[in-house]
Formats: C-alpha cells, sequence, structure tokens
C-alpha cells in the first residue's frame, strides 16, 4: 500500500495531510520531489510533477509490479492509475478515460505514453497476431505524430502544438483491438513564424538533417535549415534530441503503422514543397506581382506533381466569381501574394497532418467486429492536450488552447463533484457541500451564443465592409465591458501593461492572460483562395490529391462560407467533453517544478501558481469533506482486522459492517467514522493513522506466528509425506523382490536337464535393491555350471582345461583367436602326423635330455622362424620342459644351439593379429622373438596354447609370468633395446623376418 512509504517520503496521498493549506500542499509536494517521488495521489487522482531526468520507474518489473494490483497497494503510480482504469473498463465493461492536463513542460506528452506503454504491456497475454499489430501502431503512432505535431518551445523541448485524444477499443477479455486518434486545433501559424529561441515543427528539421543525401538532391534541398524562411528562425537554436535518429525512428514507425513507400514518398515531398514555398519571393510588375525566381516554380510544380503555369497562376491570381456565372480573375499585388503563399503553406501543413492521422486511424480501425461474436466493445481514452499557456505575446492560439483548458477544467471539478456526491448518496452519507471556485462565468465568456467572445470574433468576421482587429477590440469591449472577467486598456486606462487598440485581458482560473488582438481576424477567417484547392486537386500525386477532396467543386458552387476557426474549434471541445463525461474519469495533473528544466530545483512560487489554478487543493478538500478515507467493509477488515479481539482472526458476527463497527469501538473511534450500506467512511487521517500505527507494531507478532505455523504445517505435511512414501516404497520393494525371484525360479527351475546348463537363459532385470544379490548369484550360478561340466570331463583332461582358462584369463578381449577350440597336444614334434621323418630324432634328442637333466614333462615344442642380433632369421625348433626352454637346430638332429633355465624368463609378449609372435623376455636382457610355424593343419594358432600352459605351469611353481599383448614389442638383444612389428604380406608364403628403421618387422603371410 501506499502508506507503506516511510515518513521521510512525505503523505502519498495529499488527502492524508494533517491541515489542507497551500504551505503543507506545497511542502508535501517538495519532499517527495527530493525523495524521487514524482507521483502522489489526492484520491484517485495523480499529481505527476516533471522529475526532468531519467528514472527507472518505467521497465518490466515496474509492469509486474502494478499488474492487478489496487490502487492503494503500492506507492504511486501512473501505471497503478492506468491499471485502475483497465480493471474497471474489464470488470464493469464501463468505458472510461485518462485525462492528462498540465501547463506546457509539465511532462504529459511523456505521461501520456507511458500509460500506453502500460496497458500495451498488460494485455493480449496468448500473443494474438492481430492484437500485437494494434498494439505496435498504437505505441508506433506516437512517434510519427510527435514528429508532425510537436516542436521545441521557449519552455519545453517536446511541446505538443495540437491536442490529441485517442480511444483504445478491448474486446470482451480486455485485449486491444483497435482505436481512434482526434487531433484538435494545430498550432499552424507555427509553419510561418516562431518565436525567438523555437523552432518549427520537428519533421522538417529530421527531414533536413536526418535524410540521406541522395533523397535530399531529389527534392531539391540542402543540409542547412537556415537556408528556408520557415526553419531559418528555428536553425539558430539548440536541437531538439538528435534530428538524425529522429528521422530514422519515424521511417521505422510509419512503416510499422503500415505507410506504403509510395505514400511516405509523398510525405517527403509534401515537407519540401512547403520549404520551397516558403523561399519564394514576389516583386511589383506594374500593379500585380510576380514571382522573383521563376527557377523555384519548376522545382514546385516537380513536387507537388502540377502544371508550372497552373502553380504560377494560383500564386499570383485568384478567381473571382461574379453575377451570372462570369469568373473574373484578379492579379495579387506583391503583399497579397505573400499572403496566399503563406496561406496556402499553413494549409498543406494542416492538410497534412490530419491526412496522417486519418490514415493512422485506418490502420488501427476495429475491423469485422461483430457484438455477437465477440462479445460488448469497451473503450478506454487517453486525452494529451495542450496545457495552459501565458507567453509574452499572447495570439490566437493561446486564446482558443486557454479556452480548452477552462472546459475542461470546469469539467473536472463538476465530475470530482459529482463522483462524489454519488457516492454519498449511494452510501446514505450526508453530503456537505464544498465552496470552489467556478469557472463557468469564463466558459459563458467565450462561447457563449450572440454574446461571447467567440460569437463577436464571428459576427466581425461575416460583416460587410473593411473591420480590422482595432474594430473587433471595440466591439468586445462595448458589449463585454461589465463582465468581471473582462478587461482592456480602454475600461483600465491606468494599466500600462496593455496598449490602446490592441490588447485585452481575461482573468482565467490559471491567472490573467493578456492577449493581442492582432491577427484574431485572419486566423478566424482561416482564408484559402479556391484556386490552390483546385491546383492541388488535379495533382497527379494521390496523396496529395487526396488531401484536397473541396477542389473538385466548381468555383461557381463555392457560395456558402465555411466555418470559422475558432467555432469549428468550440465545436470540437463540446464534443469532446461531452465525450469525456460520459466515460468514468481517472485524472493526472502534471506540474512543472520549474522553469529551467532542472531535476533538483522545486520553484516554489512557480508550483504555488500551478496548484492553485488546476484546484489541486479544492480536489483535497472536496475528498476530504465529511471524510478522507473509505473502503469496503471486507476490505477495511482484511487490512485492520488484527488489531481487535473480535474481529481476528475472523468473526463470527452476521456482517462484515457489524464486525468494522466493533472493531472502531474498541479503539474508540465511533465518533469520527460513518457506516455505508457498502463502506466505512473515516473523517479525520488521524484516526486511520492510529490503525495503520497499531497494524504496523502487531505485523511482525503475527508474521511470527504464521511463519511457526506454517513451517510446523510444513513439517508435519513433510513428515506425512516421507512416511506415506517409505510405506509405499518398502510394500513396492516387497512386490519387486518377490516378482523377482518368482520370475528368476521359473527361469532356472530346469536347467539342470539342459545340454549347456542354463547358459543361454537370460537373467531378469533385477531391482536396484537385489542388485549385488544378482551378481553374487551370477557368481554362484557359473561356479555351479562350471562344477556339473568339469564333473563330465576325465581327470587327465584337467590340466588342458586349467591351461586353457589360465590362457583366457591372459588373453580374451586382447587376442580374438588363440585356439580354445581344439585339443592341445603340448609337444608336437613327437608327432609323425606333424613332425614326419624328423619324430624318431627329436624324440631320441628327447631323451637324451631328459637322461642328463632329468626333466619331469615336456610342457611345448614346435618348429619356429627365429631372428637373432645380427638381423638373420633362421628356421629353428623350441623345446619348452618343466625346467628349461631349448632352441634346438631341426637340420643336425635337433641339436641343442640355446638352453635357458625356465625360471629366467620373466614374461611372454604377443600381437593381438593372426601372427604366430612369441617373444619370451628373460632376466639376462637376451629376448628369445620366435614366429611358430609350419603347423598341422596350415593356419593352426598355437599361441594361445603355449601362453597357457606356461602360465599354468608358473602357478603350480608359485612364480609370476607377465603376459603382454601389443602390436609393437620392445626387445632386448644382448642389451641393446629393439621394436619388433608385424606387417602382412600378400604375397608371402611363409613367415620371415625382416629389418626396419627401429629393429624387426615380421612378415606374415595374409591377404
Amino acid at each position: 500500500m501506499a502508506e507503506l512509504e516511510g515518513p521521510e517520503f512525505g503523505k502519498a496521498d495529499f488527502v492524508l495531510l494533517d491541515e489542507v493549506t497551500m504551505e503543507q500542499f506545497l511542502e508535501n509536494l517538495r519532499r517527495r520531489f527530493s525523495q524521487g517521488r514524482i507521483y502522489t495521489y489526492i484520491g484517485e487522482v495523480v499529481v505527476a510533477v516533471n522529475p526532468y531526468r531519467t528514472l527507472e520507474l518505467y521497465g518490466p518489473p515496474a509492469v509486474e509490479r502494478y499488474r492487478g494490483r489496487e490502487l492503494y497497494e503500492r506507492p504511486p503510480h501512473l501505471f497503478a492509475l492506468a491499471d485502475a482504469a483497465y480493471k474497471a473498463m474489464k470488470r464493469r465493461a464501463k468505458d472510461t478515460c485518462i485525462v492528462i492536463s498540465g501547463e506546457s513542460g509539465a511532462g504529459k506528452t511523456e505521461a501520456s505514453k507511458y500509460i500506453m506503454q502500460y496497458i500495451a504491456a498488460i494485455t493480449n497475454p496468448t500473443q494474438r497476431a492481430e492484437v500485437e499489430r494494434v498494439k505496435n501502431v498504437l505505441l508506433k503512432s506516437n512517434c510519427v505524430l510527435e514528429a508532425f505535431g510537436n516542436a521545441k518551445t521557449n519552455r519545453n523541448d517536446n511541446s505538443s502544438r495540437f491536442g490529441k485524444y485517442m480511444d483504445i477499443n478491448f474486446d470482451f477479455k480486455g485485449d486491444p483491438t483497435g482505436g481512434h486518434i482526434h487531433n484538435y486545433l494545430l498550432e499552424k501559424s507555427r509553419i510561418l513564424q516562431q518565436q525567438p529561441g523555437e523552432r518549427n515543427f520537428h519533421a522538417f528539421y529530421q527531414l533536413l538533417l536526418g535524410a540521406p543525401a541522395e533523397l535530399l538532391a531529389s527534392l531539391h534541398l540542402c543540409r542547412d535549415p537556415s537556408a528556408y524562411r520557415y526553419t531559418r528562425e528555428g536553425a539558430q537554436g539548440s536541437a531538439c534530441g538528435d534530428d538524425a535518429d529522429g528521422y530514422r525512428a519515424v521511417e521505422e514507425a510509419m512503416a510499422v503503422i503500415g505507410f506504403s513507400p509510395e505514400e511516405m514518398g509523398s510525405v517527403r515531398r509534401i515537407l519540401a514543397t512547403i520549404l520551397h514555398l516558403g523561399n519564394v519571393g514576389f516583386v511589383a510588375e506594374g500593379e500585380t506581382a510576380a514571382v522573383e525566381d521563376v527557377a523555384q516554380l519548376s522545382a514546385l510544380a516537380e513536387l507537388t506533381a502540377t502544371a508550372p503555369g497552373s502553380l504560377r497562376q494560383a500564386l499570383l491570381t485568384r478567381t473571382v466569381a461574379a453575377g451570372g456565372g462570369e469568373l473574373i480573375e484578379k492579379g495579387h499585388s506583391p503583399k497579397e501574394a505573400a499572403y496566399a503563399r503563406d496561406a496556402c503553406a499553413k494549409a498543406i501543413y494542416e492538410r497534412l497532418f490530419c491526412w496522417i492521422v486519418g490514415r493512422i486511424n485506418a490502420s488501427i480501425a476495429a475491423h469485422d467486429y461483430d457484438v455477437r461474436l465477440h462479445g460488448k466493445s469497451t473503450v478506454i481514452g487517453v486525452l494529451d492536450i495542450y496545457g495552459f499557456e501565458i507567453f509574452d505575446t499572447n495570439s490566437f492560439e493561446q486564446f482558443c488552447i486557454n479556452y480548452c483548458n477552462e472546459k475542461l477544467q470546469q469539467l473536472f471539478i463538476e465530475l470530482i463533484l459529482r463522483q462524489e456526491q454519488a457516492e454519498y448518496q449511494r452510501e446514505g452519507i450526508a453530503w456537505q457541500s464544498i465552496e470552489y471556485f467556478s469557472n463557468e462565468p469564463i466558459v459563458e465568456l467565450v462561447e457563449q451564443p450572440h454574446r461571447g467572445i467567440l460569437a463577436l470574433l464571428d459576427e466581425a468576421c461575416l460583416a460587410a465592409g473593411t473591420v480590422t482587429d482595432s474594430l473587433f477590440l471595440a466591439s468586445m469591449d462595448a458589449r463585454l465591458g461589465r463582465h468581471p472577467h473582462y478587461t482592456s486598456r480602454k475600461l483600465c486606462p491606468t494599466d500600462k501593461t496593455m496598449e490602446f487598440n490592441r490588447d485585452f485581458r481575461i482573468k482565467h482560473y490559471a491567472g490573467d492572460v493578456t492577449y493581442s488582438v492582432e491577427g484574431f481576424l485572419d486566423k478566424n477567417k482561416d482564408t484559402l483562395f479556391q484556386d490552390f484547392k483546385r491546383l492541388f486537386y488535379n495533382s497527379a500525386d494521390p496523396v496529395l490529391r487526396a488531401m484536397w477532396p473541396d477542389g473538385e467543386q466548381s468555383i461557381t458552387e463555392v457560395t456558402k462560407r465555411p466555418l470559422t476557426t475558432g467555432t469549428l474549434f468550440k465545436n470540437s471541445m463540446v464534443a469532446l467533453v461531452e465525450n469525456l463525461a460520459s466515460k468514468e474519469p481517472y485524472y493526472v495533473r502534471c506540474i512543472k517544478p520549474n522553469d529551467q528544466k532542472s531535476p533538483t530545483l522545486f520553484d516554489e512560487e512557480r508550483c504555488r501558481h500551478q496548484v492553485s489554478y488546476l484546484g489541486l487543493l479544492e480536489n483535497v478538500r472536496v475528498r476530504r469533506a465529511g471524510f478522507a478515507y473509505r473502503q469496503p467493509y471486507h476490505r477495511f477488515l482484511l487490512r485492520y482486522k488484527m488489531t481487535c479481539e473480535y474481529t481476528w482472526p475472523n468473526h463470527l458476527m452476521a456482517t462484515d459492517r457489524e464486525a468494522t463497527q466493533a472493531l472502531l469501538e474498541q479503539h474508540g473511534f465511533q465518533d469520527d467514522v460513518a457506516y455505508g450500506h457498502t463502506k466505512v467512511f473515516i473523517r479525520t487521517p488521524r484516526t486511520l493513522f492510529c490503525l495503520e500505527q497499531e497494524r504496523a507494531q502487531l505485523i511482525p507478532i503475527i508474521v511470527l506466528l504464521l511463519q511457526k505455523a506454517w513451517r510446523g504445517a510444513l513439517a508435519r505435511r513433510r513428515c506425512r509425506y516421507l512416511r506415506a512414501a517409505y510405506t509405499i516404497m518398502a510394500y513396492y520393494k516387497r512386490h519387486k523382490v518377490k516378482a523377482y525371484l518368482w520370475e528368476l525360479l521359473r527361469r532356472f527351475q530346469a536347467v539342470r536337464t539342459l545340454p549347456d546348463f542354463g547358459k543361454s537363459v537370460v537373467w531378469p532385470e533385477p531391482p536396484a535393491v537385489l542388485a549385488r544379490f544378482q551378481d553374487a548369484s551370477q557368481r554362484l550360478f557359473r561356479r555351479w555350471r562350471a562344477r556339473q561340466i568339469i564333473k563330465n570331463i576325465p581327470p587327465s583332461e584337467m590340466g588342458q582345461i586349467r591351461a586353457k582358462v589360465a590362457a583366457m584369463e591372459a588373453l580374451q578381449g586382447l587376442r580374438k583367436d588363440w585356439g580354445c577350440q581344439r585339443s592341445w597336444a603340448r609337444d608336437y614334434l613327437s608327432s609323425p602326423s606333424e613332425n614326419p621323418g624328423q619324430a624318431l630324432p627329436f624324440a631320441r634328442r628327447l631323451q637324451t635330455l631328459k637322461d642328463k637333466v632329468h626333466f619331469g614333462s615336456v610342457l611345448f615344442s614346435c618348429h619356429v622362424r627365429k631372428i637373432n642380433r645380427f638381423s638373420k632369421s633362421r628356421d629353428r625348433a623350441i623345446l619348452v620342459t618343466d625346467q628349461h626352454l631349448y632352441k634346438l637346430d631341426p637340420r643336425k638332429q635337433y641339436r641343442v644351439m640355446r638352453a635357458l633355465p625356465l625360471s629366467t624368463v620373466t614374461g611372454l609378449s604377443v600381437t593381438s593379429c593372426q601372427a604366430q609372435l612369441v617373444v619370451f623376455h628373460t632376466q639376462s636382457q637376451d629376448d628369445l622373438a620366435v614366429c611358430l610355424h609350419k603347423m598341422q593343419p596350415a593356419g593352426d594358432d598355437r599361441v594361445g596354447e603355449l601362453v597357457g600352459v606356461l602360465l599354468e605351469h608358473c602357478r603350480a611353481t608359485k612364480r609370476e609370468l607377465q603376459v603382454r599383448v601389443s602390436d609393437c614389442i620392445q626387445l632386448s638383444l644382448r642389451g641393446r633395446r629393439r621394436l619388433l612389428t608385424v606387417e602382412t604380406r600378400p604375397g608371402a608364403v611363409t613367415p620371415d623376418f625382416g629389418k626396419s628403421r627401429d629393429g624387426f618387422v615380421l612378415y606374415w603371410p595374409g591377404r
């Protein structure tokens, strides 16, 4: 809530001031401004002070902070007001409007942009494409309208020089479906002349300083604004922002809105036309005028797509309808031609601006909306209109602007009083009348039929003969001289601040304003010769042609006088006020803290004047009339029920009203409140402060109590959840274990009868809790199965089985084929089939060795191909007994060439391929490298057999033997390290060794 702001920020609602005085109001406003709190409430009215600096108040986090919240749930903000208007529209299907008022430079335009930004951010959660397009067009329209309707003034770098009222249509879901923009009284006289230090409309400077050079050349323009009469004054002043960036932003915005490239090109040409038109000069040729520089006409004709002759004729002459349908062409004097040129420039720009607004409206119009299908359409209106203006020289435009502000102030007072009175009547509360400044006499002074200033101005414009501005002033002095809010130098000769026959003064609600009557008649008549209308209607440019539909009429048809500018403006103001009065209004009152645009300076006198003429003190008094605070019973109890024992935590009374009454009586506030049908009304802010103070003291205790109860509830709930989860898990685990065991029993109950004793049986997937159980079961099962197999193996075969197991453990996974599928004979040289013709000599040599060394058994024997340290390869044989490793020469009756005690063999190295290469590593660093060959059948693999029998023998003798599998074997020959690799040679018949760069290579036959 807003009350949660600390006391150092002042009161968040002016209604809560202890005393409603100007001093307290300004002190609260100053304190909040100095603390960066630029928004303050007066009930449901937002008072906004221009901070003249960027504040972090409008990003996505701020949008989320205020989305869906009640007005007083968060500190004061534009977003809170926008959300309140949106909720009222959505919940009650009621049209609402947001009226933004204040003087020039108070921040009205920025406020309207932030409101639009908020509404766009909180709508269309489903991201419908058409709704997103409408939102983008609504947001981008601000950029385009600012470029063509805003200008730099001495008070404001981005001053709106037109009034804007935007209706946003919403469907029943609260998403924008379209909109419509109304524009009021563009200050087109700014086209011709600006006060010192001010600029023309932004669009001209953006075109000159931001457009590409090629484009400017095609428009016959240069970069220098001082080269053109209409922008020469503004060229000396500082630029309003970066005009080049502004040009790009406007181009992008127009593309998003839907302007075609051709339309954008036409807009640029029309702006260039106005600039060139201002430079057209006239000289006298006899009694008529002539164009000073004829070359300018060709450029203008090209830009307007008109005939040069027709353009020249429209500038220098005008056609007058005489009696009987006769047309007379009358030439201009240089002065009349200059007047016609300037009137044409103003009219072109005004019609361009109106065409742009109409083009935007066409883009955001709600299409194909059927109430029967889509539900009732509701509207939020946003009014951003020029503020009250007092300049050194105030002319017709300031008169109209200030009249507009008088009408809006009148509406503000009436609606505030009417709403307040209606609420008291609904709730059955007596209404206390409040005195306030009524500006009804000022409004009547301006708009009263037949007697008001606008009526007298129209009368002077329609009068026959020569009527000057001075005569119009004399007419006002004669007929309005007794009005209390009107005076002039003639009526008050001693007032030297006014000039005779020129000035008159109106006592507005915002202060006295002196107007110069010069130009009133011309600006009210807003004369534009029909020749220009026909000229542009016949243009080949379709955009320019569409702006002049009245040029279709013949000069003889134009007989009825058009309505004057003042009358048109008055009618539009009456329609605007009626439109606003039909909606539920929300107000933003903007305050300008100083004239120096300083973010720290608070000019008290400047702000006092604005607070006074905006009627903010009266607004506070109206809000506090009788009761400063009101709230529905249920919301009041929701906030303060903890301060009373009868209402905490929940009351047991019949209605919320009775509970509210009990609460206030317990605190002794019964004399300071009144009870309506649905709301409680509190008279003084002190009562509310006492309740807030007591609530603030109780909140920490309640928070601790709630935290304790909630944490206990969470812990108990978690305990119940865990207990239930553990119970479910226990039952589920038991179920999974039982299911697993039953499935295990089913699969393995007949394995004794299977040929492979259950090797092919697939084990079921175990539950996680039985993973280790299954691993142990599988080990037991493998041992049982091995036992079943071993029982059928003769004892004589057990040695071979153990050797194969040892080879498998050493080689499986590293060498693909190692001869485990065949029977291992071990002593192949003693076999006649393996060694025909040589078996008997080998047997004799074997017996000789046995008699000599008395070995126990032959572990392995085979023919080999060996390599020595001299890189010589020879055919040899090896014999492995339980005591020695012998290298034999088969060509010499298997004579022993080398005998190695088996205990000196430390390891074996073999390859992973099919090559029968074996390297015996010895303790003496003199290894033996052999390749088994001459085997029957050819291609037999005996590496695994040799590895297995040696490993089994070492296990029996309790020695360790290292077996390495590598395709690049490192060996030592007489202490020298060499590398031995294997290379497949397709053309080879038998294996053979060769020399390589790093050692030796075994060429193995293969494909």
